[in-house]
């Protein structure tokens, strides 16, 4: 069984996708979420803010590169998050684009979860290279059909 999850996943493998934040997706995304910041809803309240304009909640960057974990795996195993850490190093202003990115960096067998325990890091880069999130991501592999 664990033979099966080790072909699914391979230590130093990275996926990603590039992802714009614009006003209308972080206001969208705000509103489904419950976050009612202005600096995520008010442009003009945003303006008058450090940041200057509209800026996207972490909930929404973050949630995007968990999402990215699950659909990557799912297409070969049977994934299950059970630990995420994340830091948000700059805000994201509407209008930026990046790329969020993993790389999985452990692969550790683990019989009593029928499956590999698999160690994730994450950053959300700009396309100069600038860090705006750092995640640290454990994930359970098992083979698809795993109850």
């Amino acid at each position: 069984m664990i033979e099966q999850v080790e072909a699914c996943a391979a230590v130093g493998e990275q996926f990603g996708q590039r992802v714009t934040f614009d006003a209308r997706s972080i206001r969208d995304f705000a509103t489904v979420s419950g976050d009612f910041n202005p600096l995520h809803h008010d442009e003009a309240f945003a303006r008058r803010s450090a940041f200057g304009t509209l800026i996207a909640s972490g909930t929404h960057v973050s949630a995007l590169m968990m999402g990215l974990t699950a659909t990557h795996f799912s297409q070969r195993c049977a994934p299950l998050g059970l630990e995420f850490t994340l830091r948000f190093v700059r805000a994201v202003l509407a209008g930026t684009t990046l790329d969020l990115r993993w790389t999985l960096t452990s692969l550790t067998p683990k019989a009593s979860l029928c499956g590999d325990l698999a160690r994730l890091e994450g950053r959300a880069r700009d396309e100069s290279g600038v860090v705006y999130v750092e995640s640290d991501a454990v994930l359970l592999l098992r083979p698809l059909g795993h109850p």
